[in-house]
């Protein structure tokens, strides 16, 4: 149910940030959010695994 929740939160994240980049075609805005939604993602899999 975690990893579901924060899927979700992840996915929505993203919709956010690329309507930011779509809005504002800015070449460092683009490199910042793919960084940043890059970070997001790997905060993702590493903190929502299976705890044993």
């Amino acid at each position: 149910m975690n990893r579901t929740i924060a899927a979700i939160a992840f996915l929505v994240f993203a919709g956010f940030v690329g309507i930011l980049v779509v809005a504002v075609p800015s070449p460092d805005l683009i490199a910042v959010s793919v960084l940043t939604v890059g970070l997001a993602f790997y905060d993702l899999l590493t903190s929502s695994g299976r705890r044993n």
